[in-house]
């Protein structure tokens, strides 16, 4: 039986504060890293729906939580899920069970807030989420997947840039089920942390000193379970935490050292 690749991720109007962070690659809920499609290969479609629970870092902040419209659609030239569009730009078979792929990508990220979203927030400037776009690698050794993106918000709203790495396993149990650990590091440069974490001087008040943010290197580990119903039907399950850097933990606006999120979904690939 052949098992179909799922994509899965919010619609951008239907969520505001839920990170796919980094991962991810928002990639939250998607099977393992799948290289592009055969050129005499079908359009692929799926829809589902999915809910998701997400505690951002921000003290007094209450968790998220959200059912979600899912959408996926790929063929050879390009791949579509949810707020992400990769653009299949090269691909090569490297031999021995390797392959690389090299894609231009655009996605909408979800770190911003409103001051009403916490206390601590209350007179702080509204930070708003924006778009990123760089470029990808997926590099499948045949006994790892490894991702990695450089990315820049294109859309100007911190001006930041940031880098991705991961590193991914999945292991298929019988026909049904298929499990994937993983680990990631992203590193945010210092205009990203300074507009989502950082206080301007104007900003400041008792309780919440003026910031400035510095570079830093976020780690993730997840773990996401796939049940294959069969060539249409499947469910998932993805849970992740994300150990924020020092730079970020030391912001007076955060009280936490980790985010942490859940997943429950379905997926119906047409």
């Amino acid at each position: 039986m052949q098992l179909p690749r799922i994509l899965t991720l919010a619609s951008p109007w239907a969520i505001k504060h839920v990170r796919a962070a980094a991962a991810l690659a928002l990639g939250l809920c998607a099977t393992a890293v799948a290289g592009a499609a055969p050129a005499d290969e079908a359009s692929s479609w799926g829809l589902g729906i999915a809910a998701f629970s997400a505690q951002q870092p921000y003290t007094g902040i209450d968790r998220e939580k959200r059912a979600l419209p899912l959408i996926s659609y790929e063929n050879q030239y390009v791949r579509v899920f949810g707020p992400v569009v990769e653009f299949k730009a090269y691909s090569a078979d490297l031999g021995g069970g390797q392959r690389l792929d090299l894609r231009v990508i655009g996605k909408y990220d979800f770190s911003g807030y409103e001051a009403s979203d916490a206390p601590i927030l209350n007179g702080m400037r509204e930070r708003k989420s924006g778009f990123w776009a760089g470029g990808k690698m997926l590099w499948r050794t045949g006994m790892v997947d490894v991702s990695a993106e450089v990315l820049a918000d294109a859309s100007g709203k911190s001006k930041g840039r940031r880098a991705n790495l991961g590193l991914e396993k999945t292991w298929r149990i019988g026909e049904h089920v298929m499990l994937t650990p993983r680990i990631g590091a992203a590193w945010v440069d210092k205009k990203y942390v300074d507009y989502y974490y950082g206080v301007a001087a104007d900003e400041a008040r008792a309780g919440r000193a003026a910031y400035a943010g510095e570079s830093g290197v976020n780690a993730e580990l997840g773990l996401r379970g796939t049940y294959v119903v069969d060539a249409h039907h499947s469910l998932f399950l993805d849970l992740g935490v994300t150990k924020l850097s020092k730079k970020i933990k030391d912001s007076p606006l955060v009280d936490r050292a980790t985010e942490n999120r859940v997943g429950l979904g379905y997926l119906y690939r047409f």
